[in-house]
């Protein structure tokens, strides 16, 4: 069956193109649904990403958050109708010690292989999950960052130690308030203070025991352990912060994406006997426990709601444009594509 790929070619450029997919095989045929825009996108989409990055990755189909629809399944074991969660991580292999997310062979969708944005999406089993007719669709759009933050909290459980009295999150970005969110009923018996500049984004975490503005935390504040989820050009200031205020062998966890090198004072790391693990992506477990997270407490999904921003109905190439326009400029939170091509 001739299926319909609309790629990315160059910044700012999407076309259409045709790829033959294999329904006598043995994968899930699924129609998206619901996509969500990525930073990780933008960056492709704007061309911001290295000459050398954008003549791997291109051409490449967008988007590796989304839901869909099955509509055929030679074994049976998803009906067609039904709804589903669509993981992007695409395992060659089985490691009983590196995670399919840390494994080298994996293969990734919207990064090195083309994502959701097409007709109809070809899947492994293992890269499909049930979605509860509970869960609001455009909330369950962006159930791929959700399950980042249940990936690197799950780690947090395994590497810090006992004491974990207070625990510091720096920034006030969807990154944040998610791993914030997700802390809060991981974590129910740990005091929860949120670190960031801005004052409307920082109104948001009603569910933290006390929020700072990083311009003027008070010296005597002092956290166990601590998660980055800053990156970028600020990620410096806030590891540096992180270092000053947390209390010795605590724990941090770097969640935040920086495209450059970023500087440390590794001598105070020592000092204090400070433990700094990174986590990225997730795998079909984190996907899987984030669905049971949401299942058991509803209200979850109501606080993630907040961060829709924009929802834009997909009809047409030119759609997308808007939608990758509208988000790029708008102040924060999420662009849910419905996607209706």
């Amino acid at each position: 069956m001739l299926n319909t790929v609309y790629q990315l070619t160059e910044p700012r450029k999407i076309e259409t193109c045709f790829k033959n997919i294999d329904v006598t095989g043995n994968q899930v045929i699924i129609r998206p649904i619901r996509l969500s825009i990525c930073h990780a996108d933008q960056r492709y989409y704007q061309g911001s990403r290295s000459p050398e990055v954008m003549a791997k990755k291109l051409p490449m189909a967008l988007i590796h958050e989304g839901i869909g629809e099955v509509k055929f399944d030679p074994k049976g074991i998803f009906p067609a109708g039904a709804k589903v969660v669509m993981i992007p991580n695409s395992p060659t292999e089985e490691d009983e010690v590196i995670a399919e997310n840390y494994l080298r062979s994996s293969r990734f969708r919207s990064s090195g292989m083309d994502g959701f944005m097409q007709d109809y999406v070809a899947l492994d089993h293992s890269r499909v999950l049930l979605l509860p007719d509970s869960i609001d669709e455009s909330v369950a759009a962006f159930i791929e960052l959700v399950s980042v933050s249940v990936h690197a909290l799950s780690r947090f459980g395994r590497f810090a130690h006992i004491r974990r009295n207070r625990v510091g999150i720096w920034g006030d970005g969807n990154l944040a308030y998610i791993t914030a969110l997700l802390f809060r009923y991981m974590f129910p018996d740990t005091e929860l203070y949120i670190f960031g500049l801005n004052q409307d984004k920082l109104s948001l975490f009603s569910f933290a025991r006390k929020t700072f503005d990083v311009r003027s935390i008070p010296e005597d504040v002092t956290i166990d352990h601590a998660i980055e989820c800053v990156g970028g050009e600020g990620s410096q200031q806030a590891i540096a912060q992180i270092i000053d205020h947390i209390n010795p062998q605590g724990t941090l966890s770097l969640l935040g994406v920086s495209e450059y090198p970023v500087p440390i004072l590794t001598r105070m790391v020592l000092e204090k006997g400070l433990c700094l693990f990174g986590s990225s992506r997730s795998g079909r477990a984190d996907f899987q426990k984030t669905i049971d997270l949401y299942t058991a407490h509803p209200e979850i999904v109501n606080y993630l709601a907040n961060l829709i921003n924009v929802e834009v109905e997909i009809n047409s190439v030119a759609d997308i444009h808007r939608a990758f326009y509208e988000d790029i400029n708008k102040p924060g939170g999420k662009t849910i594509l419905h996607w209706n091509i």
